[in-house]
């Protein structure tokens, strides 16, 4: 066999491996794990901001943004199995299918839930919050800063830690959210700079 041959033959196994890796990957990325990094600093101290993390893509079941760019190859959600409270999870809104989002799942359907002075209530009961060391962070100059930490343990015994810089913010007084049927309510760890569905407008 000449050298052009065994060449040749080299370059098209090479090509049918880099294939199956590709389609592999592709397969794995749609139905199993997708590798997520956090761009912002909602969900400190669990995740902080340049975290990367891999997603479980089975966990809810499937919907078409479950697959690369939001083919509309699905319809609705199938495989469906709920997620329950205290789970960290990532989601797309309806109206923005590019921006990733990751929140706590604080609020199952049918839930009422309120703050009320920086504290969280669950169907009319406080959610157990304990102090712990405060969250060491820079300030705007560079400085070192201490951020107030808690242990929050929601109903179901689930534990997780949560800052809250004053319990006075923007979102510190809220309305009673009542969770409606196929919804559910997320919240960030880092309470006070948290776009989430307190804000019923954009999440």
């Amino acid at each position: 066999m000449s050298n052009t041959k065994k060449d040749e033959g080299g370059f098209w196994e090479m090509v049918r491996t880099v294939s199956w890796a590709v389609v592999i990957a592709l397969f794995i990325r749609t139905f199993a794990y997708e590798p997520f990094n956090i761009p912002s600093g909602s969900m400190i101290p669990t995740l902080l901001v340049g975290d990367y993390l891999f997603v479980s893509k089975y966990s809810y079941g499937y919907s078409r943004y479950s697959l690369p760019f939001g083919l509309p190859l699905i319809s609705g959600r199938i495989l469906f199995d709920g997620p329950e409270r205290g789970d960290v999870a990532v989601f797309k809104l309806p109206k923005d299918n590019k921006t990733d989002y990751i929140k706590r799942i604080i609020g199952l359907p049918g839930d009422k839930i309120q703050v009320r002075e920086g504290r969280l209530y669950l169907n009319g009961a406080l959610v157990e919050r304990k102090p712990l060391p405060g969250f060491a962070s820079r300030g705007p100059f560079g400085t070192n800063v201490s951020i107030p930490q808690f242990e929050e343990t929601l109903p179901n015994g689930v534990k997780h830690l949560i800052l809250e810089k004053t319990d006075r913010g923007q979102l510190d007084n809220t309305a009673v959210y009542t969770v409606p049927p196929g919804h559910v309510f997320g919240m960030g760890d880092n309470r006070d700079d948290s776009l989430d569905s307190r804000v019923l407008n954009e999440v």
